[in-house]
Order: C-alpha cells, then structure tokens, then sequence
C-alpha cells in the first residue's frame, strides 16, 4: 500500500494564442476581421462575456491529466460536453508487478495526518489492499475485487473540454460547496487559466478560504 498526493498535470497552451483564434472566429459573425490587431481580442472577449455570446469559446479546446482519487471524477464526469478516459478498475488488476503489487491510496486533504480519525482511515485501506490482494490468490477478476476498492483509490483521468465548459465547470467546482478533494485539484487549475486567458477566466470566482498547502501539484507539459 502507498499513500500518495494528488496532481493535475496541463499540456502546456498558450493562452494569448487560443484567445486570439477566438476572436478571429468571432469576427466572422460581423465580419470585421480587419479590425483585427495586437489586442483586440481582449475587449472583444470581454464585451462577449459580458453579453453571454460565450458559443465563441467553444472553437478552442484544452486536454487536463489528473490523478485523483475515484470520488473527484464521479464528481466531473457529471460534466456533458467534455470527453473522458478513465482509468480501469475493471482491467487494472493492482497485484499485478506493472502496478507495483500494491494499490496507491490519495492521502486525504479533509482528515489530517496524525489524528485518530487519519489512522482508523489508514487502517481501513490496509485492509482493503489486504483482502484484494488475497481475492487476487483466490484468482478473482480485477472487475470482482473492484467491489471492494474505495473512493479514496488513486486514479489517472484524462479530460478535455472546451474553453466554454471549461468556464462552466471552474465556476462550479471550485466553490465552498464542493467536496474538498474536487477543490484541491480545480482550484490551481482555474488559476492557471485565469493567469493564461485573464479575458476568459478572471471573473470565475473560487473558495479562497481553501488552503494553499492543499492544492494538488500542477505540472506544465513540457
């Protein structure tokens, strides 16, 4: 068994790019594409939000590599417009040498380390690695022991949406109102993007009260 953190890792964009092919797709409704210059997608943009034409944003996408435990993607998978891949726990068999024989659990960002609370949590996933590894001997199927794996299991998840949904679902996700383990990864996410698409994102409000120390690691795609 391996405790691990969380981390999002995003291709690397750049931002004054996707909202510039924004604006020129845009322009096409008016044709003023000659009114195109340096930065005139900024004023652009924001006139569109503040409208609500926000079908603009959806010309342009970005993909977002997670790993979370399997309760944040139960969350986001809510999501409509986006495109998933997820990975298995039906064909993951955790016994297995590619996975290191054990199964990796999130540490927890709503329990802490070193409490009662922490260490009956601890248990209860020693147990869990435990009896799957044992079902494995029994020559159980990885979508039979699956039965018993816990929300707290470590999980990679591939995601892409437009930068409209994307909008959306920062806007929900990272509000007080969201399980803990949901926030640690999309608020760094949304402040990314606000500090990459400042026109798009800045707007997008989000739980400040929610600790730094928490936030998942963010990785660039070199």
């Amino acid at each position: 068994m391996k405790i691990v953190n969380p981390y999002i890792e995003v291709e690397k964009i750049d931002g004054i790019d996707i909202m510039k092919k924004i604006e020129k797709a845009c322009r096409t409704c008016y044709r003023s594409e000659g009114s195109i210059t340096e930065d005139s997608y900024k004023k652009l943009l924001k006139n569109c939000i503040t409208r609500g034409h926000e079908s603009v944003l959806e010309h342009e996408k970005i993909t977002v590599r997670m790993y979370a435990d399997i309760g944040v993607y139960k969350d986001l998978t809510r999501h409509r417009i986006a495109s998933f891949s997820i990975e298995s726990t039906r064909y993951c068999n955790y016994g297995k040498d590619k996975f290191d024989n054990e199964i990796k659990f999130i540490k927890p960002c709503n329990i802490e380390k070193g409490t009662k609370l922490y260490e009956k949590w601890e248990k209860a996933c020693q147990d869990i690695e435990k009896n799957y590894l044992q079902m494995a001997e029994l020559g159980a199927t990885p979508d039979q022991m699956r039965m018993i794996l816990p929300h707290s299991t470590a999980s990679e998840i591939v995601m892409t949406a437009n930068i409209r949904e994307w909008k959306h679902i920062l806007s929900l996700r990272t509000t007080n109102h969201v399980h803990p383990s949901v926030r640690q990864i999309m608020i760094p996410l949304l402040i990314y993007f606000q500090k990459e698409m400042p026109e798009i994102f800045e707007s997008v409000e989000y739980d400040k009260e929610f600790p730094e120390s928490q936030y998942a690691e963010l990785k660039i795609e070199k």
